[in-house]
């Protein structure tokens, strides 16, 4: 499979895990945004529920999400970590790819 393809993922943090969730997600994201596949990993919080993370994920193509992403070393305990952190049922992912390819640049 081919083309840009993002991801939106929106996570719901119990607030007693917080500052554990926090200190794993920078990791994930730091691992995330050095693999070879990823064009950006932004990581937003909801300005009215503190405890709601939204991340922006930007691969250069599925392969790169689902196969690269998915298989990277730092995403065992990523998974392990939603697990103890995240509420029942609150990771959600939103798969998309570009409408207009001609309009995907830099900047």
């Amino acid at each position: 499979m081919s083309g840009v393809f993002a991801v939106l993922v929106t996570i719901d943090v119990r607030p007693e895990a917080l500052a554990e969730f926090e200190v794993g997600l920078r990791a994930n994201a730091a691992a995330t945004r050095a693999e070879p596949g990823c064009l950006r990993f932004d990581v937003l919080r909801e300005r009215d529920e503190p405890n709601r993370f939204v991340l922006y994920e930007l691969y250069t193509n599925e392969d790169a999400f689902f196969t690269g992403h998915r298989g990277a070393a730092q995403y065992p305990a990523w998974t392990t970590l939603c697990e103890r952190c995240v509420v029942p049922d609150g990771r959600r992912n939103t798969y998309a790819v570009p409408a207009f390819d001609e309009e995907m640049h830099d900047g």
